[in-house]
């Protein structure tokens, strides 16, 4: 598996003349969990696509190991990165095994059929987000945890040097979130493979991640070590709250608790 680093420079888009996104430089290296938060609005889910080559930039370019991304052909990309993103569409109930099973599909030439390795990798997959038990139920049958576990999953067959997720751990109870969240640091930690996450939650980005990017009307505010970026001034300028930072003794963040205060 050939490690993957994505790197945006001068990156700006919008939908309209309003740019969403302006000026971004920056690295996602291999090895490293990284996370993207910022408050809603902030262009978040537009630089997923656009480091997905999804969506083509206004200005400034998305590269993948110094290669522009609008240059590597779409079933190329599919075997370098997976994308778990915020919300899946499913026109036909297919089993929970047959939609995790789509995520070795990059890999199979046509008309084969899976082989071993790949089965194996599918069955893991299952194992890892708790659905061996639901292998034959159809996703119209399932919860939307459940259904966002099997997402997951099929990105974990798709077996990619480079993963990104759009709030993967939304709608997962606790038991699963931390699960997932953790089994991501290990993928990245262990297999140095570049995982990308697009968060809310700032104490599961604090906890799990080891690089913190906040986006702020459409600029990068800060980038960093969770220690380094998630501080009491930057949550307040950017998401308007007062929060206390609590740190073990090393100085990594423990946790992150917030007063509440009502939405003028």
């Amino acid at each position: 598996m050939n490690n993957v680093t994505l790197t945006t420079s001068n990156l700006s888009f919008g939908y309209t003349q309003s740019p969403i996104l302006r000026g971004l430089d920056l690295s996602f290296e291999p090895g490293t969990f990284h996370a993207i938060v910022g408050p809603n609005g902030s262009g978040k889910s537009t630089l997923l696509d656009l480091l997905t080559g999804h969506r083509p930039p206004d200005s400034g370019e998305v590269r993948l190991n110094d290669i522009p991304i609008s240059s590597i052909a779409a079933d190329e990309l599919a075997r370098l990165m997976a994308l778990v993103p915020q919300e899946t569409n499913f026109n036909f109930p297919f089993t929970v095994l047959d939609t995790v099973l789509m995520g070795c599909h990059p890999r199979i030439p046509r008309f084969a059929r899976p082989s071993e390795s790949d089965m194996a990798q599918v069955h893991a997959a299952m194992e890892t987000m708790d659905l061996e038990q639901f292998s034959n139920r159809t996703i119209p049958e399932l919860s939307g945890g459940e259904r966002q576990r099997t997402v997951f999953a099929r990105a974990l067959a798709q077996a990619t040097p480079c993963l990104l997720l759009d709030e993967p751990t939304s709608s997962m109870d606790i038991r699963h979130a931390l699960a997932a969240m953790s089994h991501l640091g290990r993928l990245a930690r262990t297999e140095k493979r570049t995982v990308i996450a697009v968060l809310h939650d700032l104490n599961l980005a604090a906890t799990h991640c080891d690089h913190i990017t906040i986006l702020h009307k459409g600029r990068v505010y800060a980038t960093g070590s969770p220690k380094d970026v998630l501080t009491m001034e930057n949550i307040r300028t950017v998401f308007g709250v007062t929060a206390k930072v609590h740190h073990n003794l090393e100085g990594q963040t423990l946790n992150i608790t917030f007063e509440s205060k009502e939405i003028s």
